[in-house]
């Protein structure tokens, strides 16, 4: 990953990062079949709000954003979301770096805590190889259960 560097994210990035977004979450809509996952229908304030309440971080490499993440502390539980890597640059190791820079940035909390689809094989992969486990399973309708997980 020569050439990337992580930085906290700030509330001006809001636009490129819904952009990435959407672009990363597109296989994922396609996966489950269902086009207005919230990812993609997230709007531009909200990634905004989000950036400037909560822990925001992107991957930047010569001035473009090529991934992104968001943690949220609740008591000493950080909650993860929004774990994009732009697609061309998918399996280079960025999500994995962002994951580690999220937990290095938050170091008061005592366990980290997500979720993804029961489809998304990937990112199952992702987080177990990170240490994350799995919690419970919460089925949200007939085409997609999540799977939570917690490090």
């Amino acid at each position: 990953m020569l050439g990337v560097e992580i930085q906290r994210a700030r509330a001006e990035d809001a636009g490129e990062i819904l952009t990435l977004q959407r672009a990363a979450y597109v296989s994922e809509a396609q996966l489950y079949g269902d086009p207005y996952i919230p990812p993609l229908v997230e709007s531009v304030q909200q990634v905004r709000k989000a950036i400037e309440t909560g822990l925001a971080l992107k991957a930047v490499e010569a001035g473009r954003i090529v991934g992104a993440v968001r943690g949220a502390l609740s008591g000493t539980t950080c909650l993860v979301g929004r774990l994009v890597v732009a697609p061309d640059r998918q399996g280079e190791g960025l999500g994995t770096a962002l994951l580690r820079a999220l937990h290095d940035e938050v170091p008061e909390a005592t366990a980290f805590d997500l979720y993804t689809g029961h489809l998304s094989e990937g990112n199952l992969r992702l987080y177990r190889r990170l240490g994350y486990r799995e919690t419970r399973r919460e089925r949200m309708d007939d085409h997609l259960t999540l799977v939570h997980l917690r490090r």
